[in-house]
Formats: C-alpha cells, structure tokens, sequence
C-alpha cells in the first residue's frame, strides 16, 4: 500500500528540540543543567503533575504552581519561561507543505501542555496548515496511550499501513508500530526528513 498519511509530533519535531530549550532554562533560573527535566520524568510528584496536564487532568496554572515547588521557583507562566527557546524548524515544517502539496494527507499528534496563559502552538496555523490536529487533553489521554492513535488513525481516515509517524520520543513509537504504522525516530531534521522521503517515496526537500 502507498503510504500517504503523514502523522507528526509538535515539540521536537516541528520545534526545535526540547531538551536544549529545557537546559536552557535551567541556566538561566540558576538550577543545575538537567534539573527541569529529571523533575518532571523522575520525581513522582513532577512526573504526576506533567502527565496529568498531558491529560488535561490539571491546568497549566495548576502544573506552574506545583511544578514550580518542587523546583523551589515562583510558579508565574513557568511554562513559558521554560519554552522561552522553543522555535519553529523551518525545514520540516517546509517538508511538510510539501508532503502536503503532493497529496499525503498531513497531521498533528501532540501531547498538550495546556492552551493558557501560555499557548506553545501561538503562530504556527496548525489549523490552517494541516489536515489533523489531535491534542492530547482533548482526549483525557496521552502518548503513549494504545487508544490515542487508533484515535489519530480515525481522524486521519487512513489506516495504519498508509502512515509514517515522526516524533522525537522513543517511548512513543512502539504504539504506532503496533498498528502497523511505519515510524521514524525524530534527531537532526536533515536526517528525519531523509527517512520521511524514503518512506513516503517522495522528494521533500529543494536543491538537495
């Protein structure tokens, strides 16, 4: 079957990447390289607290106050201020558009991270530039929850052998792969586009 659905994660894949952004963010609240993110995947209480706003279980104001605490910071738009450093990757998302332009049927899968006070998709279009946008909160679920992308499929309306899923953590693909959906492990950009045009048998990228 020709693959002609095109899933990708946000953070990470259509950003630039997000444990940088977090490092940065130690630096620059004085914590020690590695702190954010060992809080919110190692502590339980961290660990808790951000699964739960991937579930749309607690607020983002919610997760910046109990997050905040366990990092001994003041909660105010924590979020925010951990992103401060996220960017566009003009690179896959043009590969995208192009993939787009050409007929694969293009869509967002993501785990949220709330919509307010700080939204992280602000000024991408998502809506306008893609076919799907699944948010995880919407669902009451989250990557790598087996339901959620038998979900993502459904909104696609293609099934699985017809899709390539790109996303930058591991831990997220096994599920995709399970329905047959062929999966591609995001690092460079250069080189996740590469794997995406082997799999989708097309040409992405200009002069290259």
């Amino acid at each position: 079957m020709r693959r002609s659905g095109l899933i990708l994660d946000f953070g990470g894949v259509l950003t630039t990447g997000v444990a940088e952004c977090a490092a940065g963010f130690d630096r620059r609240a004085g914590l020690a390289v590695g702190t954010f993110l060992s809080v919110i995947s190692r502590h339980p209480e961290g660990s808790r607290l951000y699964e739960d706003l991937e579930r749309g279980a607690v607020t983002q104001a919610e997760w910046n106050a109990g997050t905040a605490a366990l990092l001994g910071l003041e909660g105010g738009n924590l979020l925010g201020r951990v992103l401060e450093d996220l960017h566009p990757e003009p690179s896959v998302i043009a590969a995208a558009q192009s993939a787009r332009a050409q007929g694969v049927r293009v869509g967002i899968f993501s785990n949220s991270l709330g919509r307010e006070p700080y939204d992280v998709y602000a000024g991408y279009g998502l809506d306008e530039l893609y076919d799907v946008v699944l948010v995880s909160e919407d669902y009451r679920m989250r990557k790598p929850d087996p339901a959620l992308y038998k979900e993502m499929l459904e909104l696609m309306g293609l099934p699985g052998e017809a899709c390539v899923f790109v996303d930058d953590t591991a831990r997220n693909l096994p599920p995709a792969g399970d329905l047959s959906i062929a999966t591609v492990h995001a690092t460079r950009p250069a080189n996740t586009i590469a794997q995406v045009e082997a799999l989708l048998g097309l040409r992405l990228t200009e002069g290259v």
